[in-house]
């Protein structure tokens, strides 16, 4: 798997935020193949800096549903995979710049 296909954007949340300023964890939303080797290299080749640990799971789908005026409607959100990526000591990955 290439590595451009491996990490498909970061979670931005007030959860994530605060691991990432505390204790250099940084969340991405990755593809559902992807071992924890392939996104340590992804996240080291696309950010410049080096992974100390990486932590996955597995996300499963939800079903969602809302009245409209056309009826009720009942979908599915698709499951996901996410992955929280420890970073060295001192470095830092800059998530807004992109």
């Amino acid at each position: 798997m290439k590595a451009s296909d491996v990490l498909i954007k970061p979670i931005l949340s007030e959860k994530a935020n605060k691991q990432a300023e505390k204790m250099n964890r940084y969340t991405f939303v990755v593809d559902r193949k992807a071992n924890k080797l392939e996104i340590k290299k992804a996240v080291e080749q696309f950010y410049g800096v080096q992974v100390e640990n990486v932590n996955t799971s597995i996300v499963p789908s939800k079903l969602k549903s809302k009245y409209t005026k056309a009826g009720y409607i009942v979908g599915r959100k698709p499951a996901k995979k996410k992955a929280v990526v420890t970073v060295a000591e001192g470095e830092t990955i800059d998530i807004y710049s992109a």
